[in-house]
């Protein structure tokens, strides 16, 4: 495998993305929406057409503005706050802006009224579990009941995280009322909701150091509060874990809906409505596969659309591949998210951009 160059700098002119842009399906285009975006990651929209982009790296908040009869171009970037610890998240309710610090949930007010003066975050919730290690950056959302929805990764590669970590918890908008809704996430960084069923989907990514092909990144459901998705003792919902294996059946614990492969590091994920796309599309869900870190040979880097049938995946279609027949990498995707014309925002945190994917002439 070619070393990936993940040292490249991130901060790119459009135009440089000429001959490296990443490859869509047939009948699909795409093109630099943004640039000049550190560490992108997650995606959020604002009532009035604002794009809100979270980081990894960077510590900004990122807001774009679209003229809506323009829909390609980007009218004038933000930053409207910086300096925080890994705010990968953003979720957008009632005009306000909440973001995931490692430890916080904090929340810019009115915000799309302020872009150019931005308040000062507010704290909505302290002291997140927290452990020192890995997987403290957190991807948000608020579900149909209005709450706000936090994962707490766990803190390492394999450890027994009991119901300390390793979890989705949600709460109220104020921050109060703090509850556990699932358990056994080695590390979710992406979840939605299915719109005819209200039903909870999400990825989680597998744990390292069992070998190339073992074992397979998740998409789960969540069916019910308090289900158990089997991290540590069972991976996939069918290989006991080396080391925690014994002191649980797989069988106790909740298989995932598929398995989407070993170490392409699934993250956001979106359910396709728009009428953009061909109609075989719709309902369809939208995941961003990051891309493996340590794999002998790389696997993920794409975006994939998974069809559904009856609630259950049927068909997966790569529609951006990032990753070229010598193992270049052109990108690595964290998010997706739809917009009203029908095409999808997808961030790339390698390169901080945003594409978009269109389809049609």
């Amino acid at each position: 495998m070619k070393r990936l160059m993940l040292g490249m700098a991130a901060i790119l002119p459009s135009m440089a993305f000429a001959e490296s842009m990443p490859v869509p399906a047939p009948g699909f285009h795409v093109s630099v929406f943004a640039d000049h975006l550190p560490a992108a990651r997650e995606i959020a929209l604002g009532t009035h057409g604002t794009v809100f982009v979270g980081s990894r790296r960077a510590g900004n908040v990122y807001a774009l503005t679209v003229d809506p009869a323009h829909p390609e171009t980007v009218q004038r970037r933000y930053v409207i706050a910086s300096g925080l610890d890994m705010p990968v998240g953003v979720a957008f309710q009632n005009g306000d802006l909440y973001i995931s610090d490692v430890k916080r949930i904090l929340v810019l007010r009115d915000i799309e009224h302020h872009l150019d003066a931005p308040p000062k975050p507010s704290i909505v919730a302290d002291n997140l579990p927290w452990r020192s290690g890995d997987h403290d950056w957190k991807f948000i959302a608020f579900g149909p009941d209005d709450k706000l929805y936090v994962p707490v990764g766990a803190p390492c590669n394999i450890c027994d995280v009991k119901q300390q970590f390793g979890k989705l918890m949600r709460m109220d908008a104020d921050g109060t009322h703090w509850e556990d809704v699932a358990y056994g996430i080695r590390n979710t960084v992406g979840f939605t909701w299915e719109p005819h069923t209200g039903k909870l989907w999400f990825t989680d990514n597998g744990r390292d150091m069992l070998g190339d092909d073992v074992p397979s990144d998740e998409l789960d459901i969540l069916d019910k509060p308090r289900q158990n998705f089997g991290y540590p003792y069972c991976h996939q919902g069918d290989v006991p874990d080396p080391q925690f294996g014994k002191q649980h059946s797989c069988r106790e614990f909740t298989p995932p809906i598929e398995k989407l492969g070993a170490h392409v590091a699934a993250l956001g994920l979106r359910f396709y409505q728009g009428s953009m796309f061909p109609p075989a599309f719709k309902n369809s869900i939208l995941i961003a596969e990051h891309g493996s870190w340590n794999r002998s040979e790389p696997s993920g880097y794409r975006v994939v659309a998974t069809h559904m049938n009856n609630g259950r995946s049927a068909q997966s279609i790569v529609l951006l591949n990032m990753l070229t027949a010598d193992d270049d990498v052109l990108g690595r995707p964290a998010d997706v998210q739809p917009l009203p014309d029908g095409s999808v925002l997808v961030s790339d945190d390698h390169n901080g951009v945003l594409y978009r994917l269109t389809y049609g002439k």
